[in-house]
């Protein structure tokens, strides 16, 4: 039986701006077993990387959790005191930001960023923690790794900056791993390489991983469940199977068609029309009913519920409920 690591209930997280509080996450639920890859996919502005960020507590100064839990083993960490979130980031949960070169301070050598977090975090000092350093960035394929610490990142390429990121946020063995768009700033062949290392290290070191994408593609072959997410709410969730071959979302199902695809070559890529929602002024109603080709009146007006597709898995959308009413009633007629 696997085992529950961490529990998103009923995430809202805002920010306050000169033009009004900013619903950027709008009670998101979702459970990480242990071991276990959770990938969360949208468009940008979804609200992905800002429950990433609520997780960790790494919100801007004007951000806040306004209500909801996050439990990790069954503690509400909403409620840590900043010195408990200090001994929870890195030792207990840590993070892959998007781009190594902003993350990476550029006037320290990378072997002095990795040995202050490891004995930061660690009871390994000096010397220990220098080979502590050493031996983490052989293990995510650094070549060299005692030269390699003696640089600056700017001497580094993009994929071994990223090598680099990774060994840091994996040096104090942390249970749950968060990778915020690693793969965006490389090229394809690294982003390869990346998203392979990163699943031989799951498996090697048992540790749980929330992918943040708005690559479909990326998460495919990796990920034991999918969130996709749309205004901040999530629209619908699944194995990779259940997204990729039975949407039952138009956002989802927008996002597929938008994937260019070798067997229609020449065809004219399908963008999802409109733009992302506007934060500071959300609908009633679901989210995506302005950009949605199929939109009922229903729509404009209530949100609607999650519920469960006749496959098993589950998505947030009116057509859903219609379809289930429909069938209901024509198992009636059929008896």
């Amino acid at each position: 039986m696997s085992e529950n690591i961490l529990s998103v209930k009923d995430l809202h997280t805002s920010f306050t701006t000169d033009k009004g509080e900013v619903k950027a996450v709008n009670g998101v639920s979702f459970n990480l077993d242990k071991g276990k890859i959770l990938g969360i996919v949208g468009e940008s502005g979804s609200g992905k990387s800002v429950t990433a960020y609520s997780i960790m507590q790494i919100l801007e100064s004007n951000g806040r959790i306004s209500s909801g839990e996050v439990l990790y083993k069954g503690e509400d960490i909403t409620k840590y005191s900043e010195k408990q979130m200090h001994q929870f980031r890195g030792k207990c949960c840590s993070i892959i930001f998007q781009d190594p070169m902003t993350s990476l301070n550029p006037v320290f050598t990378v072997g002095n960023q990795l040995r202050e977090a490891i004995e930061l975090h660690t009871s390994r000092r000096g010397k220990d923690a220098e080979g502590r350093a050493v031996e983490m960035l052989e293990m995510v394929g650094v070549n060299e790794p005692r030269k390699r610490i003696k640089q600056y990142p700017f001497e580094l390429s993009g994929g071994m900056r990223q090598r680099v990121m990774i060994a840091m946020a994996l040096a104090c063995e942390p249970d749950i791993l968060i990778a915020d768009e690693p793969t965006t700033a490389l090229d394809v062949t690294i982003q390869a390489q990346i998203l392979e290392l990163m699943q031989e290290l799951q498996k090697k070191m048992g540790m749980a991983i929330i992918m943040v994408t708005h690559d479909l593609g990326v998460i495919a072959d990796m990920c034991d469940e999918i969130i996709v997410m749309y205004g901040g709410r999530v629209c619908e969730r699944g194995t990779a199977d259940d997204i990729f071959y039975r949407p039952c979302h138009e956002y989802t199902k927008g996002l597929l068609n938008s994937i260019p695809d070798v067997k229609k070559i020449g065809e004219k890529l399908k963008p999802i029309p409109g733009t992302p929602i506007n934060l500071l002024n959300m609908p009633k109603g679901c989210a995506f009913c302005p950009r949605c080709e199929s939109a009922m009146k229903i729509c404009l007006d209530e949100q609607p519920p999650e519920m469960q597709v006749p496959d098993g898995h589950y998505a947030s959308c009116w057509l859903n409920v219609k379809k289930a009413k429909e069938a209901e009633k024509g198992a009636v007629q059929h008896e």
